[in-house]
């Protein structure tokens, strides 16, 4: 079980460094615009990623 949960942090961190390493300008810029925004706006973000990712587990699974 742990060899999964270390695959998944695994690919998250790749994933999450190809947008800085591809295209700094963009992922600063993105960043910018998010510090921004209002705290509910950010929660609906956040909200919508984990559920995005929940809907991906289960279509994998």
């Amino acid at each position: 079980m742990l060899d999964y949960w270390l695959l998944g942090l695994a690919m998250m961190l790749v994933i999450e460094g190809m947008m800085p390493f591809v295209l700094p300008e963009l992922w600063r810029e993105a960043f910018r615009k998010l510090v921004t925004l209002s705290d509910g706006q950010l929660r609906f973000v956040g909200f919508s990623a984990m559920l995005a990712g929940l809907l991906l587990l289960y279509w994998i699974k």
